[in-house]
């Protein structure tokens, strides 16, 4: 498994710190372990039995050869959010969420081919034969496109799952998850409600340092998993090659086998040749 969450590490980070004690949800009471100066205190103990369940959960869903989709618009978790996905080859969004990229992904998919056919235009020519006012129009189209939906062109498919920094703000994208019954991962802070989320791990949301010390953590599990596939898949194939090493071997068997009935045959033919020639001695 994943190096193992340390406590003094979590509240060094300040994953511990939660909101005012006026803006709290009372679905969070199970996972706040005090209230000091008018601050709500997660129990940190939670947080990491919460995390590792969490990255138990990811590291078989890498591990099947599936996608995890992360989402995080808020400021300060963009760039985080952003490395931490590339870093295990997973979808991210970052920008504004585009609305039906789940519910809708068939419409999501034609634009992310039309990126991919401005891309071919502009390897084959065919972009240098369009006047300059429909080169400028397309280069607009195509940069839109990118920041919307560079980071999951290469997503053929819905993901497997869905891991929100923020559950209040990206409140459309787990609705739509919700929707589709792709289970979601989120960490959850104490003025949000976590009642639509499958794996809740309690902890600031706001903080860079929170939002880095956690995802990395869970990134690192995955990236387990993917490691472990990788080696699974190299086995599978040694195997293969060693059963087609072993295919000549078992060809064989079977003229062995002819062999022995073409024997068998030819025996019964001589011993019906000797009984005829008894019976005509006989007469």
């Amino acid at each position: 498994m994943a190096q193992k969450l340390e406590f003094d590490q979590l509240l060094e980070a300040g994953v511990h710190f939660g909101h005012l004690k006026r803006k709290w949800n009372p679905a969070m009471a199970p996972y706040i372990f005090m209230e000091r100066n008018g601050i709500h205190i997660i129990d940190l103990h939670k947080t990491i039995a919460k995390a590792e369940e969490a990255a138990a959960a990811l590291k078989q869903i890498a591990r099947s050869g599936r996608k995890v989709m992360f989402v995080a618009t808020k400021k300060q978790a963009k760039q985080i959010v952003g490395d931490l996905a590339q870093s295990v080859n997973m979808p991210y969004v970052t920008e504004r969420w585009p609305g039906g990229m789940l519910t809708n992904f068939p419409t999501i998919r034609k634009a992310i081919k039309k990126m991919a056919t401005i891309d071919k235009m502009k390897k084959d020519g065919t972009f240098e034969t369009l006047s300059k006012r429909e080169k400028l129009q397309i280069d607009r189209q195509r940069a839109k496109l990118e920041k919307n939906l560079g980071s999951v062109q290469d997503m053929t498919r819905l993901p497997s799952a869905l891991f929100v920094v923020d559950i209040m703000k990206e409140h459309i994208a787990i609705r739509e998850a919700n929707r589709l019954g792709i289970p979601v991962f989120g960490m959850v802070d104490t003025n949000s409600n976590p009642n639509d989320i499958d794996f809740v791990i309690p902890a600031n949301d706001d903080a860079g340092k929170s939002i880095e010390v956690i995802l990395g953590y869970l990134c690192e599990a995955m990236k387990e998993g993917l490691e472990e596939r990788k080696v699974e898949k190299a086995d599978a194939a040694a195997a293969d090659a060693q059963d087609d090493e072993d295919a000549p071997k078992k060809d064989r068997k079977p003229r062995a086998g002819a062999k022995k009935t073409v024997a068998k045959e030819d025996k019964d033919a001589m011993n019906a040749a000797v009984v005829g020639k008894f019976a005509k001695e006989e007469e």
